[in-house]
Protein backbone atom coordinates (compact mmCIF):
# COMPACT_ATOMS: atom_id res chain seq x y z
CA UNK A 1 0.00 0.00 0.00
CA UNK A 2 2.77 2.46 1.14
CA UNK A 3 4.07 2.28 -3.08
CA UNK A 4 0.58 3.61 -3.91
CA UNK A 5 0.55 6.50 -1.50
CA UNK A 6 4.23 7.24 -2.76
CA UNK A 7 3.35 7.46 -6.20
CA UNK A 8 0.43 9.68 -5.47
CA UNK A 9 2.33 12.06 -3.10
CA UNK A 10 5.12 12.07 -5.92
CA UNK A 11 2.60 13.85 -7.94
CA UNK A 12 1.36 16.09 -5.39
CA UNK A 13 5.38 17.04 -5.01
CA UNK A 14 5.21 17.63 -8.70
CA UNK A 15 2.55 20.09 -7.87
CA UNK A 16 4.28 21.50 -4.96
CA UNK A 17 7.25 21.84 -7.77
CA UNK A 18 4.72 24.15 -9.39
CA UNK A 19 4.23 26.37 -6.62
CA UNK A 20 8.03 26.70 -6.17
CA UNK A 21 8.67 27.94 -9.73
CA UNK A 22 6.05 31.01 -8.90
CA UNK A 23 8.11 31.95 -5.83
CA UNK A 24 4.91 30.18 -3.61
CA UNK A 25 5.61 28.44 -0.68
CA UNK A 26 6.08 24.79 -1.86
CA UNK A 27 3.02 22.46 -1.18
CA UNK A 28 1.32 20.56 -3.17
CA UNK A 29 -1.86 18.74 -2.90
CA UNK A 30 -3.92 15.91 -5.18
CA UNK A 31 -7.20 14.36 -4.38
CA UNK A 32 -7.94 10.68 -5.76
CA UNK A 33 -11.21 9.08 -5.87
CA UNK A 34 -11.66 5.43 -7.55
CA UNK A 35 -7.91 5.81 -8.29
CA UNK A 36 -8.54 8.98 -10.87
CA UNK A 37 -6.81 12.24 -9.37
CA UNK A 38 -9.75 14.28 -9.63
CA UNK A 39 -8.26 17.31 -8.27
CA UNK A 40 -5.01 19.07 -7.83
CA UNK A 41 -3.42 22.52 -6.47
CA UNK A 42 -0.44 24.31 -5.13
CA UNK A 43 -0.24 26.96 -3.27
CA UNK A 44 -1.43 30.36 -4.95
CA UNK A 45 -1.23 32.79 -1.79
CA UNK A 46 0.74 35.35 -3.35
CA UNK A 47 0.04 34.37 -6.74
CA UNK A 48 -3.95 35.40 -6.12
CA UNK A 49 -3.10 37.77 -3.31
CA UNK A 50 -5.43 35.09 -1.55
CA UNK A 51 -4.64 34.03 2.05
CA UNK A 52 -7.18 31.33 1.40
CA UNK A 53 -5.28 30.17 -1.86
CA UNK A 54 -3.52 26.65 0.04
CA UNK A 55 -2.91 23.78 -2.08
CA UNK A 56 -5.46 21.94 0.02
CA UNK A 57 -8.63 24.48 -0.99
CA UNK A 58 -7.67 24.32 -4.69
CA UNK A 59 -7.20 20.90 -4.96
CA UNK A 60 -11.01 20.15 -2.78
CA UNK A 61 -12.55 23.23 -5.72
CA UNK A 62 -11.45 21.14 -7.99
CA UNK A 63 -12.68 18.10 -7.26
CA UNK A 64 -15.66 18.99 -5.94
CA UNK A 65 -16.33 20.62 -9.22
CA UNK A 66 -15.09 17.46 -10.68
CA UNK A 67 -17.85 15.42 -8.74
CA UNK A 68 -20.55 18.50 -8.95
CA UNK A 69 -20.65 17.48 -5.16
CA UNK A 70 -19.43 18.76 -2.14
CA UNK A 71 -18.95 15.66 -0.37
CA UNK A 72 -15.47 13.90 -0.93
CA UNK A 73 -16.41 10.67 0.81
CA UNK A 74 -14.36 7.60 -0.68
CA UNK A 75 -11.55 10.06 -1.85
CA UNK A 76 -8.35 11.06 -0.51
CA UNK A 77 -5.92 14.29 -0.48
CA UNK A 78 -2.55 13.72 -0.94
CA UNK A 79 -0.89 17.08 0.45
CA UNK A 80 3.19 17.38 0.82
CA UNK A 81 2.86 18.96 4.42
CA UNK A 82 0.18 18.73 6.84
CA UNK A 83 -2.50 20.59 6.38
CA UNK A 84 -3.16 24.17 8.82
CA UNK A 85 -6.23 24.72 10.81
CA UNK A 86 -8.27 26.58 8.05
CA UNK A 87 -7.64 23.60 5.54
CA UNK A 88 -8.65 20.93 7.87
CA UNK A 89 -11.86 22.91 8.87
CA UNK A 90 -12.83 22.68 5.05
CA UNK A 91 -11.85 19.12 5.01
CA UNK A 92 -14.03 18.33 7.90
CA UNK A 93 -17.17 19.83 5.78
CA UNK A 94 -16.08 17.61 3.00
CA UNK A 95 -16.17 14.61 4.85
CA UNK A 96 -13.17 13.49 3.18
CA UNK A 97 -12.27 9.96 3.73
CA UNK A 98 -8.56 9.94 3.61
CA UNK A 99 -5.76 12.60 4.32
CA UNK A 100 -2.23 11.52 3.21
CA UNK A 101 0.52 14.05 4.04
CA UNK A 102 4.04 13.96 3.88
CA UNK A 103 5.72 16.40 6.35
CA UNK A 104 4.64 17.34 9.67
CA UNK A 105 4.00 20.47 10.84
CA UNK A 106 4.96 21.35 14.14
CA UNK A 107 4.28 24.77 14.29
CA UNK A 108 0.78 25.71 11.90
CA UNK A 109 -0.28 22.06 11.39
CA UNK A 110 -3.91 21.00 12.64
CA UNK A 111 -2.83 17.76 14.70
CA UNK A 112 -1.07 20.01 16.99
CA UNK A 113 -5.11 21.27 18.12
CA UNK A 114 -5.90 17.43 17.92
CA UNK A 115 -7.79 15.01 15.16
CA UNK A 116 -11.09 16.17 16.17
CA UNK A 117 -10.80 18.76 13.58
CA UNK A 118 -11.81 16.42 10.82
CA UNK A 119 -14.59 14.00 10.39
CA UNK A 120 -14.73 11.13 12.83
CA UNK A 121 -14.20 9.32 9.74
CA UNK A 122 -11.83 10.24 7.79
CA UNK A 123 -8.45 8.55 8.34
CA UNK A 124 -4.76 10.08 8.79
CA UNK A 125 -1.45 8.77 7.52
CA UNK A 126 1.42 10.72 7.51
CA UNK A 127 5.35 11.03 6.92
CA UNK A 128 4.48 9.49 3.01
CA UNK A 129 8.25 10.58 1.00
CA UNK A 130 8.90 12.60 4.35
CA UNK A 131 12.23 13.70 3.78
CA UNK A 132 11.58 14.90 -0.41
CA UNK A 133 8.48 16.68 1.18
CA UNK A 134 10.64 18.49 4.05
CA UNK A 135 13.42 19.35 1.85
CA UNK A 136 12.00 21.24 -0.50
CA UNK A 137 10.50 23.44 2.34
CA UNK A 138 13.75 23.30 4.13
CA UNK A 139 15.32 24.53 1.14
CA UNK A 140 13.12 27.09 0.46
CA UNK A 141 12.90 29.33 3.50
CA UNK A 142 16.77 29.06 3.86
CA UNK A 143 16.65 30.70 0.25
CA UNK A 144 14.39 33.22 1.23
CA UNK A 145 16.40 34.21 4.89
CA UNK A 146 19.43 34.82 2.85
Amino acid sequence: MNTEHEKYMSIALQEAHKALEKDEVPIGAIIVCAGKIIGRGHNQTELLNDVTAHAEMLAITAAENYLSAKYLKDCTLYVSLEPCLMCAGALYWTQISNIVYGASDTKRGFLKYGKNILHPKTNIIGGILEEECSNLLIDFFKKKRK
